[in-house]
């Protein structure tokens, strides 16, 4: 069977040929040796099967080929490295390395003072990954022996005072997350975060966003601000009036831009 040619523009579709050897191998746990024959990738040959519902049996046995190869890859690599060239499955890779008893030669190397005082030194104002390539250990490495030294990192903002906190409490009612904070001196965000940690809630003033003119109540919209009829807008139960913030037209709107920044991220 001749090799698929995969452009690199694109990708190209499947033959019968390449399908009918994927129905008769795949069950047998041979997906490396149908990815060698037709020149695709593992992951690929494995995204195929699973699109057309194909297993591999449970109860396909090791030949010894693969045990060999596993006892040689086993004390170097790891296991999803492992199953994509053997070809099975990470839990079956890990099932078997166990019944034959294998072990992984790799060990951690123990941490030096020095690297240890650099950790120290380093933790409080770089990020994990800044550490990592400084010292040369794993990002993972570094998060675990900070964690066992305790360390922590450097605060950026100081805590909060009372008097802060209080003009916190007095302007957020009539005021925007936004406003306070550049009033109090703090980030937005910081501000968001602890207004949610101090439970703080807007007060419903239901005269400043209804009335009544020539006796048509009429609501105030929160995107267009616009007084509008209460028809115009759509109901919803978890407001105090059963009325939406926003009037149908600028909910409409807002619904369609939405939309369409989904289709386009799908595309891409």
């Amino acid at each position: 069977m001749e090799k698929a040619k995969i452009k690199k523009s694109g990708w190209v579709s499947w033959s019968e040929d390449e399908v009918k050897l994927l129905k008769k191998l795949f069950p047998r746990g041979k997906a490396k040796e149908i990815a060698d024959q037709i020149g695709r990738p593992l992951t690929a040959v494995r995204q195929k099967a699973y699109s057309m519902g194909l297993k591999t049996r449970e109860c396909h046995r090791w030949s010894a080929n693969e045990v060999e190869l596993l006892k040689k890859l086993y004390p170097n690599e790891n296991t999803r490295s492992m199953a994509n060239k053997i070809g099975r499955s990470m839990g079956a890779v890990m099932k078997k390395a166990s019944s034959l008893s294998l072990k992984n030669v790799r060990r951690p190397t123990p941490w030096s003072r020095q690297e240890e005082n650099l950790l120290k030194k380093l933790y409080p104002g770089n990020t994990v990954r800044e550490i990592a390539s400084q010292i040369g250990r794993s990002a993972s490495a570094v998060a675990g022996r900070a964690h066992k030294l305790e360390l922590r990192k450097a605060r950026r903002y100081p805590v909060w005072s009372k008097k802060e906190l209080n003009m916190l409490k007095k302007l957020y009612p009539s005021r925007t997350a936004q406003q306070i904070a550049e009033q109090i001196g703090r980030p937005v965000q910081a501000t968001r975060l602890r207004i949610v940690k101090l439970g703080l809630k807007k007060k419903f003033r239901y005269e400043e966003s209804h009335r009544v003119v020539s006796g048509v109540k009429q609501k105030r919209c929160s995107g267009c601000k616009q007084w509008k009829a209460e028809n115009m807008f759509y109901r919803a139960r978890y407001r105090k009036d059963r009325l939406a913030v926003w009037c149908k037209e600028c909910a409409n709107k807002a619904n369609k831009r939405f939309h369409k920044k989904r289709r386009l991220a799908v595309r891409d």
